[in-house]
């Protein structure tokens, strides 16, 4: 069979940013055989290693499979994966909708995707309608977890049980829709802890990993790498703070980060951000209000800098929303400030933690 990579235009560069969700088809892909066709299908050899390879690596994986959707859960189940495949699409549709479907489940871009099929129609049909998706055929599966885009640079303890957090929101998110009552009713029953901390050495890996993951929640787009961030961390001039979650349903793992700089009379946010994955939790301002409250025990002023990549205009929301005047632009950088006279307080359906 020849490789998608041949078969693609050569103007259409694979993207090398690490992959963070794996797509899979099932028939001739997951296993030998067409299971409507009454095959007796079996797992390819290796793909139960390749699947908990990359679970292990923090890379989520799911289904786009034109199948009966319960004749092919079922014998995943019988083969003893379906737990790791988040938000299946197992369905007549086209594999791009498909692929969008888990994205917006997931909600994560579309461009951290990697789609396998053993069918070039397939390949080439996702390649199209979403060229940022990175389109593996089959006959390349043994080098797939060789591949740099399947290689994070470091695997944290968040990054091993990320599958397992998701599953959790999944857990939580069908609770609210059976859920009789307001948002903040809900939220309330969750038993949130928000803690706030200082980095310490051994965040810096899930820190960097933060900075390069993260795009959405975002305030600037900059990217840390774990010896500057070491650097900052024993700066007299920085501050590297760092939020986690948890709840009823389990941890949520380190979901924040912020670097901050500090003049004798300024400080500057230089950089924020919040995983997407508490977007709906209402979480979102604790960590800005915490720094903000930082800044007016030490009297200082409090600046942030923002940069728009089209995708973070949430987080410019949220500077706004929290009071940030801009009073500098130079080209894509805004200089926000902020008089510190209206702090919002802490929502009660959450305790928060600040560890010094």
């Amino acid at each position: 069979m020849i490789s998608i990579n041949t078969q693609i235009s050569s103007d259409k560069q694979v993207d090398k940013k690490t992959i963070k969700c794996v797509v899979w088809d099932l028939d001739n892909t997951l296993w030998d055989g067409v299971l409507l066709e009454g095959d007796c299908v079996y797992l390819f050899p290796d793909i139960i290693d390749i699947i908990k390879t990359l679970d292990s690596r923090g890379i989520l994986q799911s289904i786009a499979s034109k199948n009966d959707y319960a004749k092919a859960m079922a014998k995943i189940q019988e083969f003893g994966l379906h737990e790791y495949f988040l938000y299946p699409q197992i369905n007549w549709n086209s594999k791009s909708s498909s692929i969008q479907e888990i994205a917006k489940s997931l909600n994560i871009g579309i461009d951290v995707f990697a789609f396998i099929d053993d069918q070039l129609f397939e390949l080439e049909e996702v390649n199209f309608f979403l060229p940022e998706v990175h389109c593996i055929n089959v006959t390349d599966l043994p080098d797939l977890l060789d591949k740099p885009e399947m290689n994070p640079r470091f695997i944290t303890e968040d990054s091993k049980l990320r599958r397992l957090m998701y599953i959790s929101d999944i857990e939580r998110n069908n609770s609210e829709k059976e859920f009789i009552g307001t948002q903040d009713e809900f939220l309330a029953t969750l038993n949130m802890i928000f803690t706030i901390s200082d980095a310490q050495e051994d965040d810096l890996q899930r820190a960097e990993e933060l900075t390069l993951r993260t795009n959405q929640l975002n305030t600037t787009g900059y990217t840390y790498s774990y010896n500057e961030l070491n650097h900052f961390r024993q700066s007299d001039r920085h501050k590297i703070l760092i939020a986690s979650l948890e709840d009823k349903y389990g941890s949520y793992g380190k979901i924040g980060l912020a670097l901050i700089e500090c003049a004798e009379s300024v400080w500057t946010l230089k950089l924020l951000l919040m995983s997407c994955r508490v977007m709906s939790r209402g979480v979102g301002t604790i960590m800005l209000n915490h720094i903000m409250t930082l800044a007016k025990n030490n009297n200082v002023r409090l600046r942030a800098e923002f940069v728009s990549n089209n995708r973070n205009r949430m987080m410019y929301i949220s500077y706004k929303f929290a009071g940030f005047q801009e009073i500098e632009k130079n080209g894509d950088l805004e200089i926000l400030e902020n008089d510190l006279t209206r702090i919002q307080p802490i929502p009660e359906y959450v305790k928060v933690k600040i560890m010094d």
